[in-house]
């Protein structure tokens, strides 16, 4: 299964994110799963970085079969928008604890 990780990222530098969804990663795999690197490295400099991101974002849910929202996503405005999209286009949905 294809699956996208969804996360908070606001304020955080990309190593940190890649440092906190690491494990979940790898755990992920070892179930035979193949998780969609997400994690974007630039934005046009003409564009809200914000939004240019969460339109990207978007463009891979098209691609995957399910997200995989990790804590405090319900917290993350970005997050929250994925959610609905995920739900409302019939992606498969998993929550960490």
């Amino acid at each position: 299964m294809k699956i996208m990780i969804s996360q908070p990222m606001k304020g955080k530098t990309n190593e940190q994110i890649r440092e906190e969804r690491a494990e979940l990663v790898k755990r992920l795999q070892e179930e035979g799963n193949e998780v969609v690197d997400t994690v974007l490295e630039n934005a046009p400099a003409d564009e809200d970085i914000a939004i240019y991101m969460l339109s990207q974002s978007i463009r891979y849910i098209g691609k995957v079969d399910a997200l995989y929202f990790m804590k405090d996503w319900e917290k993350a405005r970005g997050c929250k928008i994925e959610h609905n999209v995920a739900v409302e286009y019939g992606k498969k949905v998993f929550y960490e604890n």
